[in-house]
């Protein structure tokens, strides 16, 4: 045969490919219709381990039993996908847990952030909350969340991400140990300050304290500086606080500018970060499970089993759905090597039906869905 009559031959099969796929949604159709007057979960397992086991077998080589394998986990993933929109449309949704509200009050609460007066996340806080906020700080983060979580505080205020250095991996973590939840972020502008006390000299600079990831934005000033100790400490603010309460001229902080204004330093050098679109993006939590109506970013996480294809489909619910995902990040799961955690980051709210269905779906599918926050 040539190519056309080769291709011609595919044309007819390929027909008969569509028309019994069709034939088996209207089936796939039946079954949702059982679950939804019996109450059956839609995500049975055990039966698709066993079917993909099954089809396997009716193929004929190793390549082809592979191919059958992968071509059914589709059409039992596509065929769950379409169980769930049945479901939805018949009123069964998945309970969140999550309150709908106008606005996320902002006056007359109370807000915790890490570090001292001075510090990025202090700014972040003003910036979302007024000039005029009723705050406190911490030292650490963890108590940051623990005083939200406990009701100390309606706020707490944690850094997650800076455009240059990355994810704040450790604060990733902390989102899963406690219950608050994001009900707002901000991007704050970073503008790396070197600062010593008033009068000092840039050549007698022997030592330069900041946060890790200060320290990390502004490598390569830094690094080309090589008689220079970098010593990390709790925060950006506390490194200035050091200089002026130590009143070592040797010393300087990597902070901002309100920071050397607060703490009374000098300017040795300003905007030594590398990236000088340079941003930290903050998150505004509480345990008040809210969301308010026009919220468009939803953040979530989950486990999957240690197994090819298991992200693959669980994300496929997204595509499904035709819900935009905007960011993934993993981080391992503690207790089990090589096993991690996803973070992702979804456009749309939490009523809206597409986001309806596709959590509906995954959290059928997925060890310990939890919504972060939508925002």
């Amino acid at each position: 045969m040539d190519l056309l009559q080769i291709r011609d031959q595919l044309d007819v099969i390929d027909r008969e490919i569509v028309r019994l796929f069709e034939e088996r949604m209207k089936l796939v159709g039946d079954v949702a219709e059982f679950k939804i007057r019996t109450g059956k979960q839609v995500f049975d397992k055990e039966r698709e381990q066993a079917k993909i086991a099954s089809v396997r077998k009716l193929a004929h080589g190793e390549f082809n039993g592979q191919a059958a394998e992968e071509l059914f986990t589709q059409l039992m993933t596509i065929s769950r996908r379409f169980q769930y929109r049945l479901l939805e449309q018949n009123g069964q949704k998945t309970e969140l847990g999550f309150v709908r509200t106008d606005h996320i009050p902002v006056r007359g609460v109370k807000v915790v952030y890490q570090g001292v007066e001075g510090a990025y996340s202090h700014e972040a806080t003003l910036a979302y909350f007024g000039e005029d906020a009723c705050c406190y700080h911490v030292k650490t983060w963890e108590e940051a969340m623990e005083d939200a979580e406990s009701g100390k505080a309606d706020y707490a205020v944690i850094p997650i991400e800076n455009s240059s250095a990355g994810a704040v991996s450790s604060n990733y973590d902390l989102l899963i140990r406690h219950a608050n939840v994001i009900v707002a972020e901000i991007c704050i502008p970073v503008h790396h300050m070197l600062l010593g006390l008033p009068g000092s000299d840039i050549r007698d600079i022997r030592s330069v304290y900041s946060h890790p990831q200060a320290l990390l934005q502004c490598s390569e000033y830094l690094n080309a500086r090589p008689e220079w100790r970098q010593i990390s400490v709790e925060n950006t603010a506390v490194a200035a606080k050091k200089i002026i309460e130590d009143q070592d001229r040797s010393q300087a902080a990597v902070a901002s500018q309100a920071a050397g204004r607060l703490y009374g330093l000098e300017a040795l050098a300003s905007g030594i970060n590398h990236n000088r679109a340079n941003a930290t993006r903050f998150l505004i939590l509480s345990r008040n499970r809210i969301y308010s109506r026009d919220a468009r970013k939803i953040s979530l996480c989950f486990e999957l089993p240690h197994k090819s294809g298991t992200l693959y489909n669980m994300l496929g619910n997204l595509i499904y759905n035709g819900v935009n995902m905007r960011m993934i990040e993993s981080r391992p799961v503690e207790g089990r090597n090589w096993e991690y955690r996803f973070f992702v980051d979804i456009e749309g709210n939490l009523s809206d039906p597409s986001v309806e269905n596709a959590l509906k779906a995954m959290s059928e599918e997925a060890a310990n869905l939890k919504v972060l926050g939508n925002y």
